[in-house]
């Protein structure tokens, strides 16, 4: 039975990656930040515990349980979990960039260091990033997210590389609007870090807290399912030679032909207008 490692399992795309590969005869690991959601999947008869991007020692732990469940093998990882601190770039205090960047970015390179041996010492494995559309282009608002997905595309190509030859395959997957919970797990982040009221965008922060703080009544432009994403994994994990990169919805692969074949300011341009 293949084994994997699944972060981010409480919901969204975490939770039907867990779900799907666990009927399709994968031995999965749904991690989640909280027990109390780790104890609602061991319910539906996955096996979990708890793991959270900004504790290293629940890394450290979540490692040793799957050392000690299997024997110590492991043949994939999917790094899922994050989170979205919208706000002017301007706004952004040090310290949300480095809250976001603990999770977003430090966990997932910490988390796939401590697995890597494991993979080494077995002679193959796959490591799969869940980066974004906004890896690839940059949307205003969302700065703190986009530096996040930017700086794992640079480290995870670089791996990539590096791994060559090991039998590791490193992968990353690039969703556009997925349904997910990620703008209403946002609003804590926009409250606690952007000092909105006393910025020079004050007016601007009209548009973004309607978008943030009003109810959603419908799917957003080209939003799909999370099991969008599952489907793209599933390749990413039992294909032969899996590619370096998977598109998910539309706007990802329009962003992407968009980012090779325009001027920046073009690109600035039409991102711009929306």
């Amino acid at each position: 039975m293949r084994s994997i490692l699944i972060t981010g399992c409480s919901s969204g795309i975490g939770l039907d990656a867990a779900r799907t590969l666990h009927a399709r005869g994968w031995r999965v690991f749904a991690t989640c930040r909280r027990e109390e959601d780790c104890e609602l999947l061991r319910g539906e008869g996955l096996e979990s515990f708890r793991l959270d991007y900004a504790d290293e020692a629940s890394i450290e732990a979540a490692v040793a349980e799957v050392v000690a469940r299997t024997g110590g093998t492991l043949d994939a990882l999917y790094n899922n979990g994050a989170f979205a601190c919208p706000g002017a770039v301007e706004d952004l205090p040090r310290g949300a960039l480095r809250e976001i960047f603990e999770t977003n970015l430090f966990g997932y390179h910490d988390l796939t260091r401590r697995v890597i041996p494991l993979m080494r010492a077995q002679g193959h494995g796959r490591i799969v990033n869940c980066s974004s559309v906004l890896g690839l282009v940059a949307l205003s608002w969302r700065g703190a997210y986009v530096a996040t997905k930017f700086a794992m595309e640079g480290l995870t190509d670089v791996l990539r590389i590096e791994m060559r030859g090991t039998g590791i395959e490193v992968i990353l997957i690039e969703p556009g609007p997925i349904t997910t919970k990620i703008r209403e797990n946002a609003i804590p982040q926009f409250e606690k870090w952007i000092d909105w009221e006393n910025s020079a965008r004050r007016e601007d922060y009209t548009r973004l807290r309607g978008r943030l703080y009003g109810p959603k009544t419908g799917k957003d432009a080209f939003e799909l399912g999370p099991e969008a994403v599952t489907a793209k994994l599933i390749h990413a994990l039992e294909a032969k030679r899996p590619k370096a990169r998977y598109f998910v919805t539309t706007p990802t692969y329009l962003m992407g032909l968009a980012r090779r074949l325009l001027p920046v300011r073009a690109l600035d341009w039409l991102i711009a207008k929306g």
